[in-house]
């Protein structure tokens, strides 16, 4: 049976698959249905964020979460915060990482290293002018957020997906008047806010959205569209063949490679930026779980890896940014690397069976490459070397084998709003009237395709790391659909923007402040009565800067940005970028 609000703040505790649970935290099965002002759906960081901020200003909400993990990327491996300028966070974002900042203050968490010898080695992470701490353990910050669900009251459901169709959202004209999951739960609201990664409510309830990316012409950017000139980064350095036999095209494809036409250059496609696994690794022995070769390896997913070895590749295919307590955040690097690129075009649409498949691809895909890094023969044996020095952390998602429990959706859908953000608000070129936030990291796209260029050797393509250089705004229309498509809804991760816009929202601290803002917004709405387009931005703005958010951008220290009127190929060389002619590396 399920636990209703009132349950829940006597401090009731349910007992869920063989497991006690806190009161904050539980799950629901069997046809309840609930009413509450605010449903939140998405228990990512911008949905704990959300809820908490509503249930502050004395509003009822539920937050909902559909998989069994809590916190989204944030608790799920991504512990080196990509933040761009910190000046640019502010509010309850911020808020959260101080409190990241305190717990490491105490000599208590630090086990397997001192306090002083990982701030040496954290750099940017733990600045002592900093007022946050931007690099932290897993486990460490799913507590940090329990820690707020329970002291704002904060109804948590876990393990309860909504339908995917046309019975998962209920609506009267153009509002949302309920929810239906899976388990046969109905959550009715006033307002609703999608704070799902993929966009899920927002699609059932009839958005207009986008996946993949929109051609540069869509919007007049640079950036967008297929980039096969831009792409520099992230490559395969030397001749790789692609054919099962090398220089035989009858022999077939290797895995993970296309013979599709790639695109022509700035064109609009259906692809969208890799996705991995932000794996939490470790060096002390003591807490190393050593690589093992997961059921359903194959050997020749490698075969890119073993050949790019051999036309001359010589570093370590991976990122490990330095967390506390000898343990990493690891992510993708170079041209071989744990992004597996195009196993995902299916995914944001995908239901939630081809979804679990996508992941599950995945995870024995990366497993298999950690394995072959440390041990396959073929890889160089100073790699295998360090790589084997490594390991999952035993102490992180004990529950999950030691492996992350959340997929790194670095895009899926994007709505269609009433504002779309694009690359001309992050270079400052255009700057809202109704900002509700600020945003400053990379406009970055991970690769989108490994294709056979013209040369006949293996490439990657769509990497594009553009600085904005400094704090941009993010218009409150964004979160907004267009009116008459839904008048209840606010979206917090899957924000109304450009492909390579988004590439620069999508961090997590940008969703936590994007969840403040569209909470405060749904509740100024239902104290006014009003619709949500309808409220008035100078309202929101003063409460927004009176809760600490930052939404100020000063063009006189960050001026605007235009686009360089030359491409890379017409640019002056620099000495450390590679030559590419045809797709394929002649001099680097």
């Amino acid at each position: 049976m399920c636990i209703d609000r009132r349950d829940f703040l006597k401090g009731a505790v349910v007992l869920t698959g063989g497991m006690f649970l806190p009161a904050h935290l539980f799950s629901c099965s069997g046809g309840d249905s609930s009413e509450y002002e605010i449903v939140v759906y998405g228990a990512t960081s911008g949905g704990i964020i959300a809820a908490v901020a509503a249930a502050r200003k004395g509003r009822s909400v539920i937050l909902i979460e559909p998989s069994s993990h809590l916190g989204g990327l944030t608790t799920g491996g991504l512990g080196r915060t990509d933040i761009g300028i910190e000046g640019a966070i502010g509010g309850m974002s911020l808020e959260f990482y101080s409190q990241v900042r305190e717990y490491y203050r105490a000599d208590d968490p630090w086990v397997y290293e001192s306090r002083n010898d990982y701030m040496e080695k954290a750099g940017p992470l733990f600045p002592p002018e900093s007022d946050g701490m931007f690099g932290f353990e897993p486990r460490v910050v799913k507590e940090i957020y329990q820690h707020m669900l329970e002291e704002a009251g904060v109804p948590v459901v876990m393990n309860d997906r909504l339908v995917l169709g046309s019975r998962g959202v209920e609506k009267r004209g153009s509002r949302i008047t309920a929810i239906e999951t899976e388990a046969g739960n109905v959550y009715k609201g006033r307002i609703f806010i999608d704070a799902t990664y993929e966009g899920d409510l927002l699609a059932m309830a009839g958005v207009s959205y986008h996946v993949g990316r929109e051609a540069n012409a869509t919007y007049d950017e640079t950036l967008n569209g297929v980039q096969k000139v831009r792409t520099r980064n992230h490559i395969f350095p030397g001749f790789v063949d692609p054919y099962i036999k090398p220089g035989n095209s009858g022999s077939g494809i290797l895995l993970g490679v296309h013979n599709e036409d790639p695109g022509e250059e700035f064109s609009e496609d259906h692809r969208i930026q890799a996705y991995c696994f932000r794996m939490c690794l470790t060096d002390a022995s003591e807490n190393r779980v050593p690589f093992e070769q997961p059921d359903g390896y194959n050997e020749l997913q490698y075969e890119l890896l073993f050949r790019n070895y051999e036309a001359g590749e010589k570093r370590i295919p991976w990122l490990p940014a330095a967390m506390p307590n000898r343990k990493t955040d690891t992510n993708n690097r170079w041209g071989f690397s744990t992004n597996m690129i195009g196993v995902n075009y299916d995914y944001p649409n995908g239901s939630y069976a081809r979804r679990s498949e996508v992941v599950e691809i995945q995870e024995i895909y990366q497993r298999g490459l950690m394995w072959t890094l440390a041990n396959h023969p073929r890889v160089p044996e100073d790699v295998r070397e360090e790589v084997s020095k490594w390991g999952l952390a035993s102490d992180e998602f004990t529950d999950n084998d030691n492996w992350p429990t959340q997929i790194y959706v670095r895009e899926a859908r994007r709505m269609i709003g009433e504002y779309v953000i694009t690359e001309h608000d992050c270079r400052r070129m255009r700057i809202t009237e109704d900002p509700v936030g600020l945003g400053s990291y990379t406009m970055d796209s991970h690769n989108v395709q490994r294709y056979i260029t013209d040369n006949g050797c293996v490439q990657n393509e769509g990497n594009i790391e553009e600085s904005p250089e400094g704090p941009y705004a993010i218009s409150y229309r964004s979160l907004l659909p267009k009116r008459n498509e839904c008048e209840n809804l606010l979206a917090c991760c899957a924000v109304s923007s450009s492909h390579i816009a988004f590439g620069s929202i999508r961090m997590e601290p940008v969703f936590m402040l994007l969840g403040q803002s569209a909470a405060t917004a749904a509740v100024q709405a239902l104290e006014e009565g009003s619709d949500l387009h309808d409220i008035d931005y100078r309202v929101l703005r003063n409460q927004l800067i009176d809760d600490g958010q930052r939404l100020e951008v000063d063009t006189n220290q960050y001026p605007p940005l235009p686009p360089d009127e030359k491409p890379p190929n017409q640019r002056m060389r620099h000495p450390s970028e590679p030559v590419i002619e045809n797709g394929c590396m002649v001099k680097g």
